[in-house]
C-alpha cells in the first residue's frame, strides 16, 4: 500500500498522480485557518531538503465544506491529517470527520514547525478516540523513546501509528545567515531514511500495529526496507516534489526487488529484518539484488 506523506502532494492540483496512490493523505487540517510560517520556507541540502511551512490550511469549516468533497471525487480513500493546539481541539475536528466519506485519520502529533502539544499524545489520542469510530494513525517523529510513545498512543487507543514526521534541522547560507525564515524547520529526504528505519523498527517490536513508513523513500528498495523493518504501508514525502510519477514507479521497483527475493508479496516483506532477513548474509555489507556489494564507508577500520 502506497500512500503519500501529508503536506508533500495536492491532489487537487496534481489529480493524476493522487489517483496512483493506494489513498490520500491531506495536508494538516487545524480548527481555524492558518497561512504559515514567514518566507523562505523551503531550502534544499546536500542530502535532502528543510521547510518551514506552518501547516497552512483553510481552517476546518472551509475544509469539509470545500475542500473535503473534491478530493473524495478523485477515487481513491481519503486519510485527513488533523493538528491543533490542546486536545479538545483535535476531538472537534475528528468528530466532524465521523460519516463526511474519510476513510481514517492521521493525527499529527510532531510537527516541528508550530508550538503544540505533542508532549500530551496519548491524551490527544484518547480525546480523539472517544469522538470517532474512525481508524485512528498517530503520526510521530524520529529521536526520543518511540517505543515508549508508540506504546502510550496504542494504550490510548491508536489503531496505527505513521513513521516518521521531519527531523528538525537547520541550514545556512554563504553570509551564515539561516536559510529559513524560522532559522529551522523540517529535514526530509533521503539521509532521513535510517531515522525512519529505526523508528519503525522499534515501534514494530514495542507494539505490533500498522505502521505507515515514512522518511527518504525514492526507490522501491527504499520501500522494502521500511516493510522489512515492520511497515505495513509506505508514504511517499520530499521524492513527489521532484517526481509525480514516483508512485507507480516505485511500485514497479518494489515488485522487481520482491521478486528476485523470491517473496509473492508485499505482505511477506513485512517484518522480514526481525525475522533474520531472506537467507543467509554473506561476508561484509549485504549486496542488494542486482547490485553490486556496497563498499564500507570506513573501509577496513571498525569502531
Amino acid at each position: 500500500m502506497i500512500l503519500n506523506a501529508s503536506g508533500c502532494l495536492d491532489a487537487l492540483t496534481a489529480p493524476e498522480a493522487a489517483r496512483a496512490l493506494d489513498a490520500y493523505v491531506t495536508k494538516t487540517v487545524t480548527p481555524e485557518p492558518r497561512r504559515g510560517n514567514p518566507p523562505p520556507r523551503m531550502a534544499e541540502t546536500e542530502a535532502g531538503m528543510l521547510n518551514s511551512i506552518g501547516l497552512p490550511n483553510p481552517g476546518r469549516e472551509r475544509f469539509l465544506a470545500e475542500v473535503l468533497p473534491r478530493l473524495l471525487e478523485l477515487g481513491p480513500p481519503v486519510w485527513v491529517s488533523v493538528g491543533g493546539f490542546a486536545a479538545h481541539e483535535y476531538a472537534e475536528t475528528c468528530a466532524r470527520l465521523e460519516g463526511s466519506g474519510a476513510a481514517a485519520v492521521e493525527l499529527n502529533l510532531s510537527c516541528p514547525n508550530v508550538e503544540g502539544a505533542a508532549d500530551a499524545a496519548a491524551d490527544i489520542v484518547a480525546a480523539c478516540r472517544a469522538a470517532t469510530t474512525l481508524p485512528l494513525y498517530a503520526k510521530l517523529a524520529p529521536g526520543g523513546n518511540v517505543a515508549e510513545l508508540a506504546a502510550a498512543v496504542q494504550a490510548a487507543g491508536a489503531d496505527g501509528l505513521s513513521l516518521v514526521n521531519t527531523a528538525p534541522g537547520l541550514a545556512l547560507d554563504a553570509a551564515l545567515r539561516p536559510v529559513l525564515g524560522t532559522a529551522t524547520g523540517g529535514y526530509s529526504g533521503p539521509a532521513v531514511k535510517p531515522l525512519a528505519l529505526a523508528a519503525v523498527y522499534t515501534a514494530y517490536r514495542a507494539t505490533g500495529l500498522p505502521i505507515v513508513g515514512m522518511g527518504g523513500v525514492m526507490t522501491g528498495r527504499d520501500a522494502l526496507e521500511l516493510m522489512a523493518c515492520g511497515a505495513s504501508a509506505v508514504a511517499l514525502g520530499t521524492v513527489l516534489l521532484a517526481d509525480l510519477d514516483a508512485p507507480g514507479r516505485i511500485r514497479a521497483e518494489l515488485a522487481a526487488e520482491l521478486a528476485a527475493l523470491g517473496l509473492s508479496g508485499p505482505e511477506e516483506a513485512v517484518g522480514l529484518a526481525h525475522a533474520g532477513g531472506v537467507g543467509p548474509a554473506p561476508g561484509g555489507l549485504p549486496a542488494r539484488p542486482g547490485h553490486p556489494p556496497r563498499q564500507p564507508l570506513l573501509g577496513s577500520r571498525r569502531c
